[in-house]
């Protein structure tokens, strides 16, 4: 209260509070000590990590953190401890795939567009749509490309347009990994890698594909773990609201935007 008192009266600037609360106490809740002023330092309260923990620790989490934040995401969680959480907070939402569950009380607010998940097949959905919804969750649009794995490469050419147009990527790929080199080799935008331990015995359970990642030739293109969708998105929806990125992606829409013009002013008066 002495902290609000003093901005009120103009003791201190608003700047200067915000620092302080930065660094304000977690709460103990005797297995975890909570940290409510994520949202604050990250723009999202902290997301619970449900694998290792009972139904019943996640379910006090989960209603910890629903009482502070209209929007809390738990990774890695089973049916059993969606059930438990479901049971406390009739709001929260069970996606089977990715394993997550979501409250998101604002689920129709406008959304900014820019982040685009990609990935080499089918088995690395659930991997892809953890990073799909960790970013639409922080407040972005998401567009979703699957299938487009670089045995059929013509899939993936065959989406230039979404490519071009999105402001990051997220390239998710298991076997060998050689996705996220393609699509770092055609796009502009900044690329997030996520390896999956999709693959047969020599891929090491993820680990061909994280070595083929880290060692790509094409520039722009960052690394998180094995089957870290959720790294992935929570980077990719950072990446797409900053200003600076907002900005130079709508330069390059209009650069492109531009030079089709031309080429169709060329094409009607047999210009060459």
């Amino acid at each position: 209260m002495a902290l609000l008192e003093d901005v009120r009266t103009g003791r201190l600037e608003v700047g200067a509070a915000l620092e302080k609360l930065r660094s304000l106490p977690y709460e103990d809740v005797g297995f975890a000590r909570l940290d409510h002023h994520r949202a604050l330092r990250k723009g999202f309260p902290e997301v619970i990590f449900a694998q290792g923990k009972t139904p019943e620790q996640v379910t006090l989490l989960m209603c910890k953190l629903a009482a502070r934040n209209e929007r809390v995401l738990a990774t890695r969680a089973d049916p059993q401890t969606y059930a438990a959480v479901q049971a406390e907070l009739p709001d929260a939402i069970y996606h089977q795939a990715p394993r997550l569950i979501v409250i998101d009380r604002f689920p129709n607010e406008d959304k900014l567009p820019g982040v685009l998940v990609v990935t080499g097949g089918t088995t690395d959905i659930p991997v892809a749509e953890e990073a799909a919804i960790t970013a639409e969750l922080l407040g972005n649009h998401v567009e979703r490309l699957y299938d487009v794995g670089v045995a059929g490469l013509h899939r993936l050419l065959d989406q230039s347009q979404a490519l071009q147009h999105a402001r990051v990527i997220v390239a998710v790929a298991g076997m060998e990994g050689a996705l996220a080199s393609v699509v770092g080799g055609l796009v502009s935008a900044p690329v997030i890698a996520v390896p999956t331990s999709i693959g047969y015995g020599a891929s090491f359970g993820g680990l061909a594909a994280l070595l083929a990642m880290l060692n790509s030739c094409a520039s722009g293109i960052a690394v998180v773990n094995i089957d870290n969708g959720f790294g992935a998105g929570y980077l990719a929806g950072m990446i797409n609201r900053m200003p600076a990125a907002r900005g130079i992606q709508e330069l390059q829409r209009a650069a492109i935007s531009v030079e089709g013009d031309n080429h169709r002013s060329k094409e009607e008066f047999n210009v060459t």
